[in-house]
Parts: structure tokens; sequence; C-alpha cells
């Protein structure tokens, strides 16, 4: 039996485009952004998915309704544990300016390893424990199904280091890009790698 999870990372938002800190806080989408879900929604559209398990913030919710426009029948979940890391203090910061603001947190999160975290937001090793446990349950309840995931950056790579038994520390090691998409084939035996950070070409006629 085959379990086909595909993994979406939300199009590009003002922060994201600004370079700032984005986990919990938001920023709209870019008119970039816009298009980069409409060549989403074109690349997967011959995709039966059997549910869409979605990050509750609206960057992910917007991706997910552009993907799924036009479905009937389909169930909808929003699941917090799909949340991008928590940031805390340093959100809708650029390094720079956490730079300027926080040395003395910088260099404490940084030496700190996975369990590292500005004030008020989570550590690597926090997030690697709700997302590795959003994983069980998302390949027990829907085992033989077909998946999409619609989140962010870290839970993708999280995922991926899970898959391979790589340390979450080693995160750091794939890529994901806005718009991209990660499909895994879960068999009993092991895991099957179907695309990784794949960046559909936006559609005919957008810049």
């Amino acid at each position: 039996m085959r379990t086909s999870i595909w993994l979406v990372r939300h199009g590009q938002t003002r922060n994201n485009l600004e370079r700032r800190y984005q986990g919990r806080g938001d920023s709209p989408l870019t008119a970039y952004g816009q298009r980069q879900i409409d060549a989403l929604a074109a690349r997967l559209k011959r995709i039966p998915f059997t549910v869409a398990i979605v990050s509750p913030a609206p960057r992910t919710q917007q991706t997910a309704q552009g993907i799924l426009a036009g479905r009937r029948g389909m169930t909808v979940r929003l699941d917090g544990r799909w949340a991008e890391v928590d940031h805390g203090r340093w959100e809708g910061l650029t390094y720079k300016e956490v730079l300027e603001r926080y040395p003395d947190e910088v260099r404490a999160r940084w030496s700190q390893g996975i369990n590292g975290r500005a004030q008020g937001g989570e550590s690597l090793a926090e997030a690697y424990a709700r997302i590795a446990e959003a994983w069980r349950v998302l390949l027990r309840d829907y085992a033989g199904g077909r998946v999409l995931v619609v989140t962010h950056a870290t839970p993708i790579q999280l995922v991926l280091c899970e898959s391979f038994g790589l340390a979450p520390g080693r995160h750091w090691h794939w890529r994901v890009d806005l718009g991209s998409i990660t499909c895994l084939d879960i068999y009993p035996s092991g895991v099957i790698t179907r695309v990784i950070n794949e960046v559909p070409r936006l559609c005919e006629g957008q810049a």
C-alpha cells in the first residue's frame, strides 16, 4: 500500500521579499506569490487528493484555496502542528535588525544549536517534536491516500530529515523554495522520493 504525500510551501509574501523573519506572524502575498499559486494549481490539478492538511497561517490558507479551487468534496483540515517555527520577538525583523537590537540573544541562540530560541519564540527541537508527531498522525490516519500538505519551509525540511534518518539540526541541507512541491511515496518498506523542491514554471502569459 502506498501513501503519497504532496508537501507544498506557500507563495511569496512581502516579508519573504524583504527577507524578514516570518513564522507565526504573516504578511500579504505579493503579486508574484499569487502567480506562484496559480502555477501550483496548474501543476497539481490532475492529482486526486484525498484530503488537504493546511497550516493555519493566512499565506498557507490562501495557497491551499488557490490549489483546490473548483474541487468538490475535498476535506480541508487546519492543523497548527504544521505551522512555521515561531521566531518570537524577531518576527517581522530582518537579520540585520535583529543583530542591532538583540546581539547577545543572537549569540546565545546560535550557540545552543537546535535548543536555541528567540525570546518568546520556539526552538528547532520543539518544532521538530510537533512536526514529527503531525507526520506520524498523518501516515496513520490517511494510509493509502493522496494527501496535500500546505505548509512552510522548516516543516518540509524536518519531514525530510525524519524520513531519511537525518538529525533535525541538519535540516538546512534541504532547499525548499517558495511555491515549491516535494512529494514522498510512503511504502511499508520505506520512502521513495518523487520530487523535492520542484518549482512549477509560471503559467503562460505570466511574467
